[in-house]
């Protein structure tokens, strides 16, 4: 892959989403887990903060700091259909024949944390080939974690008049940034007011490491201003962790996190549909009364441990 460049990429994740699961799969991510080149950002934040204007705005920023880029943005799924638009990727700016920059979408499908199981994958295979990697979560709310199992640094977006300090302070997000943005800062005293509650917050949140106080920075994706504080605090955020092996704690404990999460997910999912095809080819009546529905499935649950 490191010698086909983008192409091969495309079809190495092509096919790692048609063989998910398989020994195959579980080889070509292991190689890549082994070898990782880059680091990972996660960048999250509620719907409509401007996630993938400054995901733009970040690529350019590292592609003229010369370092190759890869994108994973992944867009809500339909509940009634499952299909996602895919369309986060339109804001993103870039250039088809541009080596150095790769940007693949995902549908979130059933997850609600905020990634989908096969962007897991595709982080871990575009870190070993890429100096940064970008992960964009779906837009989420006050207690969706899914890109602490894989960003080095997590970056939380917050748009200005969006709640007091109380809401920042209860959301369960607030204990997860490294670096906290401030978007839309040009529109002026919001966004300051908005910066001050966020540094309110964090100093009653628990944050990822004690010796690490998460900086705020007011940033406009479409002026420009504030990006370079960002560049600096992302910076510092990297460099802190390559002290006391900071970076290797950290993704040994998401990918011990990563498989328990995939267990549960496996195995509450299948265990759930057997117990249902179960009830409803004998006691589909059972439906009409749902305790009873529900405690005849614990009992069958129970039995198969």
């Amino acid at each position: 892959m490191r010698a086909g460049g983008k192409p091969a990429l495309a079809r190495a994740l092509a096919r790692l989403e048609r063989a998910a699961g398989t020994a195959e799969a579980a080889r070509l991510l292991d190689a890549a887990d082994a070898e990782p080149k880059g680091e990972v950002l996660g960048l999250t934040g509620p719907p409509g903060v401007g996630k993938s204007t400054l995901t733009g705005a970040l690529v350019r920023m590292f592609r003229d700091m010369g370092l190759t880029v890869g994108v994973v943005a992944v867009d809500p799924s339909s509940m009634r259909s499952g299909g996602a638009l895919l369309g986060d990727r339109a804001r993103i700016p870039s250039d088809p024949e541009d080596g150095g920059l790769f940007i693949r979408s995902f549908a979130a499908r059933d997850r609600l944390g905020g990634l989908s199981d096969l962007a897991f994958g595709a982080v871990v295979l575009m870190r070993a080939l890429f100096d940064r990697v970008i992960v964009e979560t779906v837009g989420v709310g006050q207690s969706e974690a899914d890109v602490a199992l894989v960003g080095d640094t997590i970056l939380l977006a917050v748009q200005p008049a969006s709640g007091d300090a109380l809401q920042f302070i209860k959301a369960g997000v607030m204990e997860l940034p490294d670096v906290v943005a401030v978007t839309k800062a040009d529109i002026g005293p919001a966004a300051r007011r908005a910066r001050d509650e966020l540094e309110s917050a964090l100093t009653l949140a628990s944050p990822n490491d004690a010796r690490w106080t998460p900086p705020v920075a007011l940033v406009s994706s479409q002026t420009g201003e504030g990006l370079d504080a960002l560049a600096g605090h992302l910076s510092a955020h990297s460099a802190f962790l390559q002290t006391d092996g900071r970076l290797e704690k950290r993704r040994r404990a998401q990918a011990e996190a990563r498989i328990a999460a995939a267990l549960r997910g496996r195995f509450g999912t299948e265990g759930v549909r057997a117990a249902l095809a179960g009830l409803l080819g004998s006691e589909g009546g059972q439906f009409g009364r749902e305790a009873a529905a529900a405690r005849l499935l614990l009992e069958r649950l129970h039995a198969a441990r």
